[in-house]
């Protein structure tokens, strides 16, 4: 399979992680139409990954926190590599001493159990005289040692088949053969085995013009969709490959060995434990990846062979686990899950290791404040007395979005997460209604003829100014939203190819509400600007939301990321410094009542009140000073 005599080493390799092949061939993909691959939803910026990762690693650290074993039972039960069972309550070694010499063969072939080691096609690499725990070897002087091949494929391999890498270490001069009576020896001999080919979902959707009926797709692709459906199961190929043997001495204990660990830590019958393998493909961006199909004979396959240090291999057996979370979760196509992936790995290899670490400090700063927020959204709605001041309006315009944006996730394919974190955010804005008005059931007057429920506005909306105000600030935002709304769905129907008329609607709502959404911020700007006040707003809320878009700002001109995002980040700052510029220029009223559904002269009051019966005088005897103007724009 491979030819021995092209073994090199090559010097392109350091610490063993490798770089994608620039050879690779990328994955030809039909782009805009008929049954092409399904485009998923906006991707997430480089920045919000990040943050999204360093949420998930704090909350494994306190679920792995939780489940962690105890580090020191009384007697211990595990199994070994041909599933026999030991009892054993004392501390293990590692079978192979540092120093000692020892050899590599590596194998691969289209079984998932190999035993064919007397034939040489399957031998892809052998390496002799390695050291255990040698970092000073190799071209590079690291430990480490590379060579680029070519595997041949076979033809159930091109047909979905599976291609799986087998690696062997033994001591120097013994064979892998258990049939090699002399030379094999159970106790130094670690294997490992691995698929190399991975399975990913190629969506297919039917699209087309739905003025014309035509379709950019190929013959081959509609037909593709048309036998195996909306998705198909293909086998793709990355050429590379890392193979590190941990260089670790911990004296481990049988039955204790911590999560996610305990899967790579094998033990003897003996109870000493054989040194950790690891086959390391954490660096292959899933862009690189190639399907193999008839097209595909040989393969291109660069290996790299070095030592690693328990805390990385830790690092990625934790990153293992996650996606195998990810998983269980409902993702297992992988696709979405598999770009954000992309983009972290990018961020860690492409940006300033300070400013890496600098900004997963700052995302968990951010993720405190956006639940901050979150908790000061709720408790100024569930607070709120009155509703002079606020835009009623815009929150029947949050719902909408919300609804839409539920809708748009369920007819993509997208994470089961997301589904569930939209719908609850659906949820909380539809709370919200029924703090902004009263929800009556009608079954006699049902709204639009078959929803038995009626809204009527609170007195408190209706008998101050702020309804008059709330329908003027939509009456001239739907001059401008109106006819952009139009000309967007003009554009999308005549130029863009849809699954039906209900996908282009929810297409077009979504992409125009990702665009401009931030003007439904402007009705309460509007109605700020006639009250001349903003003691009404909910500014607790609106700081930590702040603070957030200006973490966001820093961020999206430091880490690369979509202009659009920068742009978006802007205009959100924008918004928000004119409510800040309201607030400077509107001074402080003690008649207008506050979020909390009081007044300036209610809290003067009770001060007094609380003065005067610490004195012992009576409290109506009791006056407060009025304030000075610079008071009162201190305020």
């Amino acid at each position: 399979m491979a030819d021995n005599t092209a073994v090199a080493e090559s010097a392109s390799a350091s610490g063993g992680d490798l770089v994608p092949s620039d050879s690779a061939v990328a994955e030809n993909q039909n782009g805009q139409a008929g049954a092409q691959e399904q485009a998923p939803p906006p991707q997430q910026s480089t920045w919000q990954t990040v943050k999204g990762m360093a949420f998930r690693v704090f909350v494994f650290y306190m679920v792995m926190s939780f489940f962690r074993k105890s580090s020191a039972p009384a007697e211990n039960t595990t199994t070994t590599e041909d599933g026999k069972a030991v009892v054993s309550s004392k501390l293990a070694g590692n079978l192979f001493p540092k120093g000692m010499a020892m050899d590599l063969r590596i194998y691969v072939t289209d079984q998932e159990k190999f035993t064919q080691f007397n034939e040489s096609q399957y031998l892809f690499w052998e390496l002799t005289d390695l050291e255990y725990g040698d970092w000073s070897s190799g071209p590079n002087g690291d430990g480490s040692y590379e060579l680029t091949n070519f595997v041949d494929v076979s033809e159930e391999a091109m047909n979905n088949g599976s291609l799986y890498i087998h690696i062997f270490f033994t001591k120097n001069g013994y064979s892998p053969d258990p049939r090699q009576k002399g030379k094999f020896a159970k106790r130094y001999t670690v294997s490992m085995s691995k698929r190399l080919n991975r399975f990913k979902k190629r969506h297919f959707t039917k699209t087309k013009n739905l003025l014309t009926g035509e379709t950019e797709a190929s013959l081959e692709d509609l037909k593709r969709a048309e036998e195996e459906g909306p998705t198909q199961i293909v086998s793709h190929w990355h050429p590379n490959l890392t193979v590190n043997i941990v260089d670790d001495h911990t004296p481990w204990r049988a039955g204790s060995v911590p999560s996610p660990l305990d899967e790579y830590v094998k033990f003897h019958v003996s109870g000493d434990y054989y040194p950790m393998v690891y086959v390391n493909d954490y660096w292959n961006l899933n862009s690189d990846y190639t399907p193999i199909n008839e097209s595909t004979p040989r393969l291109p396959l660069t290996l790299t062979y070095t030592p690693i240090s328990l805390f990385k291999l830790q690092f990625y057996a934790a990153q293992s686990m996650r996606n195998q979370w990810t998983m269980i979760m409902g993702d297992s196509g992988g696709g979405e899950d598999d770009d954000e992936q992309d983009s972290l790995k990018r961020a860690m290899l492409e940006t300033n290791p300070y400013l890496l670490g600098l900004t997963f400090v700052v995302s968990i700063v951010h993720s405190v404040f956006e639940f901050l927020a979150f908790k000061n959204d709720i408790q100024f709605w569930n607070n709120r007395k009155s509703l002079e001041g606020l835009s009623v309006r815009s929150v029947f315009f949050g719902v909408f979005q919300s609804l839409i944006v539920l809708l748009y996730i369920m007819d993509n394919e997208t994470n089961f997460v997301i589904k569930v974190s939209v719908f609850i955010g659906l949820i909380i804005e539809g709370w919200k209604i029924t703090k902004v008005v009263n929800v009556k059931f009608d079954r006699e007057n049902p709204y639009l003829g078959f929803i038995p429920i009626r809204f009527e506005d609170k007195s408190s909306y209706t008998q101050s100014s702020t309804k008059k105000f709330d329908q003027m600030a939509f009456k001239y935002l739907s001059w401008l939203l109106f006819p952009l709304l139009a000309g967007y769905s003009v554009y999308s129907v005549i130029y863009q190819e849809h699954k039906g008329w209900y996908s282009f609607v929810l297409n077009m709502l979504y992409g125009f509400l990702l665009t401009f959404g931030f003007i439904m911020m402007t009705p309460q700007l509007f109605i700020n600007y006639k009250m001349k006040s903003v003691a009404h707003l909910p500014w607790r809320m609106l700081t930590y939301k702040a603070l957030n878009t200006f973490i966001d700002d820093i961020f999206a001109f430091v880490i690369k990321m979509p202009m659009l995002y920068r742009i978006g980040c802007l205009r959100d700052d924008v918004v928000f410094l004119i409510y800040v510029y309201q607030r400077y220029i509107y001074p402080v009223d003690l008649k207008r009542v506050n979020e909390y559904g009081t007044t300036g002269e209610m809290h003067i009051d009770a001060d007094t009140k609380k003065l005067g019966n610490t004195a012992g005088e009576d409290p109506k005897a009791i006056t407060a000073a009025p304030k000075t103007e610079e008071e009162k724009k201190k305020d």
